[in-house]
């Protein structure tokens, strides 16, 4: 069983493509997004999968890797063109190479144009490929800047992209109108750059004429990602919390094992806040020392009660009502704030200390 899963960075419109393979459990990311690290590594822990490598379409201009903050987190190998001169890759590809994770692999295509690295990734059953900025839905990559040619693009598209089978799906590194796939046959048909009777020089007239403005990150993300995206400094954006150990989810929440809570949870470090009703605070799960009882319905309003300078655990019966506690609490301006894994239901088979419980 192959997993796929196609994410995006709204800030630069790229889309970040999750392959593994089930049985193995290994798995690997093409043009994962700096700032989406934390997200791509609760994915991948959640769907317990272990990631192997990253790999670029191509240097990109518009947001910086997360490859090298994914290598430094993970464990997993950069991967990306020779010919994009990038420093600091685990393995440099080119024409016909094969990136493989379990029994499953990704054929490598030079498609350059956009670039002169500009790489393909074919799966091994030819039933997607993932173009980067070659050839996009409806449109291309632009050709007036890092090495770029529209001569290039129009043979890398004809030549390794619109040879592959009909059927074959295109995921693009991007899309600014809410498109998500393609396939070869639409874009041999219909795509008003590259497709039906568009010849050399018609492309190269179209592409001449873009006058497009350059990106407004250019300065920023081709030096970083021509060191796969290893900030100057060792500086990590978004750094991890520091008063207790935390782990993100999926959905961007930070959560903390009974573990953990207990290591931290006395002396007023943190504040501990219990959202269930009152019948429940005082039932028979009882409830976590020192918490504050401030049911979900009542903690907008309630919010004056709470220490920002010190960090809010948020505690249900599960870790539902709470998830969306500490929802509220970040959109509020919360910076510390995480939920109790499990809720009291993990915390008492922990053997977490409780008031008030009735055996």
């Amino acid at each position: 069983m192959l997993i796929f899963r196609q994410l995006f960075d709204a800030t630069s419109s790229t889309y970040t493509y999750l392959l593994a393979e089930r049985a193995s459990g290994q798995a690997l990311l093409i043009d994962p997004v700096y700032e989406q690290a934390r997200r791509d590594a609760a994915l991948i822990a959640e769907l317990g999968l272990t990631l192997v490598w990253t790999l670029e379409t191509h240097v990109h201009a518009d947001h910086v890797t997360g490859a090298w903050l994914l290598r430094e987190r993970l464990g997993s190998r950069i991967a990306l063109a020779r010919a994009g001169a990038a420093q600091g890759a685990d393995h440099l590809l080119e024409q016909g190479d094969r990136v493989a994770f379990g029994a499953r692999w990704l054929d490598v295509r030079a498609t350059p144009g956009h670039t002169n690295g500009c790489l393909t990734y074919v799966q091994d059953d030819e039933s997607r490929a993932f173009s980067g900025d070659c050839l996009l839905i409806r449109g291309c990559g632009r050709t007036d800047f890092q090495q770029g040619s529209s001569h290039m693009l129009y043979a890398s598209v004809h030549e390794q992209i619109f040879t592959l089978p009909a059927t074959c799906l295109i995921y693009p590194g991007h899309d600014y109108n809410g498109l998500t796939v393609t396939s070869v046959e639409e874009e041999r048909r219909y795509n008003p750059r590259l497709g039906g009777e568009v010849s050399e020089g018609d492309f190269a007239g179209h592409m001449s004429n873009l006058n497009l403005p350059h990106p407004k990150k250019l300065d920023i993300a081709v030096p970083a990602n021509l060191r796969c995206g290893r900030p100057e400094g060792d500086a990590w954006a978004g750094s991890e919390p520091s008063w207790a150990h935390l782990h993100c989810t999926f959905g961007g929440l930070w959560e903390i094992d009974p573990q953990a809570l207990s290591e931290v949870a006395h002396g007023g470090q943190v504040q501990i806040v219990d959202v269930r009703e009152p019948a429940e605070f005082h039932g028979p799960l009882g409830h976590i020392p020192d918490a504050q009882l401030i049911p979900l319905g009542s903690l907008q309003d309630s919010l004056a009660k709470l220490d920002r300078g010190r960090p809010v655990v948020a505690v249900c019966r599960s870790g539902s009502r709470s998830a969306r506690a500490v929802a509220m609490l970040q959109q509020a301006g919360f910076a510390q704030a995480a939920n109790l894994a499990g809720g009291m239901l993990r915390w008492r088979v922990d053997g977490g200390r409780v008031d008030n419980a009735q055996e």
